[in-house]
């Protein structure tokens, strides 16, 4: 008998050995996982030029359809630090809705998730030059600061745990942490005041028998081994190219489950089907295992960067062909 969406997923980031690849391809219809979002605000209505999140920051977009950009930073000075308004992750509103969410979902993995989780939501409170800087120069109000936005993670977690805690299996977030050439602060820096911060959440979501799946763009090698360290089992890459493929293979295979496909800036956009197919293979072959390590992801803005649906078609029919586990 065939695997359930669950279990290959559980299999494939557990490394137990799943009978098929596992698929995060909502657009195509080929989708092992099932979102059950709360009332995160996000990113707002595109619809709109500008919009206010939850947070208070205001994201700004072109005549481009995409996510856009935070302009507006609530803390860009901190003496609005006693008037801005934290959101509550008590709120009741916050969670209206979600039962509702879980429709169609049998057999499926189960993810919730939270967008900008730490870093990314930190310089978008206080803008991102700032924060750079801001780490160095104002270590206890950078810390203060991180130390609050964890501190609503927990509650947001804790609520959803606490709803429905035993019908969700991962909790997936975002927080770019990469250029194209290497972290945007020191490894060291990193791992004195970053590691111990995200390893508090990690152990919460862990401590409800949940997986914790992580975005994160940009050349990003020199956190994924302490990263490991703190029990991330998904690491979700877009762009293998940069990273390197056999590099991130020789030294993280195994050891980590990759969420990955072809590369969204050098290969998707750019190469034709030979292409395509030659790059899923090496995917394979360097990042997944016999018994698992690989879920074959879609980027949603595929608009964005000039990739149709048939592109996308192109690159599953690839995958498929080389998977290490169909059975």
């Amino acid at each position: 008998m065939a695997m359930s969406s669950y279990e290959v997923m559980c299999r494939a980031i557990e490394f137990r050995g799943p009978d098929r690849l596992p698929l995060n391809l909502a657009a195509l219809g080929r989708n092992d996982v099932h979102h059950v979002g709360w009332n995160q605000i996000g990113t707002g209505d595109h619809q709109h030029r500008e919009t206010v999140d939850e947070w208070g920051c205001t994201w700004a977009r072109t005549d481009m359809d995409n996510m856009g950009q935070v302009k507006g930073h609530p803390l860009a000075d901190w003496d609005a630090w006693d008037h801005i308004q934290w959101p509550d992750p008590d709120d009741p509103t916050l969670y209206e809705g979600m039962e509702a969410r879980f429709a169609g979902s049998e057999g499926k993995y189960v993810a919730t998730s939270i967008f900008m989780l730490l870093f990314e939501r930190m310089h978008a409170l206080h803008g991102f030059e700032a924060t750079l800087i801001d780490l160095y120069l104002e270590p206890e109000r950078m810390a203060a600061l991180a130390d609050r936005i964890i501190e609503i993670d927990l509650g947001i977690i804790d609520n959803i745990a606490r709803r429905f805690g035993g019908r969700i299996h991962g909790f997936n977030f975002t927080d770019d942490w990469g250029t194209q050439q290497n972290v945007f602060v020191r490894p060291e820096m990193w791992d004195t005041f970053f590691k111990p911060r995200y390893k508090r959440i990690f152990d919460a979501v862990h401590a409800n028998g949940w997986h914790v799946w992580m975005h994160s763009c940009g050349k990003v090698n020199g956190i994924i081994e302490s990263l490991i360290d703190i029990d991330l089992d998904i690491i979700e890459l877009q762009q293998p190219r940069a990273l390197g493929i056999e590099e991130i293979g020789e030294r993280f295979r195994g050891r980590i489950c990759f969420a990955s496909l072809c590369d969204i800036q050098h290969t998707l956009p750019f190469k034709d089907a030979d292409e395509i197919r030659t790059e899923a293979e090496l995917l394979l072959k360097h990042w997944a295992t016999t018994v698992g390590g690989f879920i074959l992801i879609d980027y949603g803005a595929g608009h964005a960067i000039g990739v149709d649906r048939e592109k996308k078609l192109v690159m599953l029919d690839a995958f498929l062909a080389a998977d290490p586990w169909r059975r």
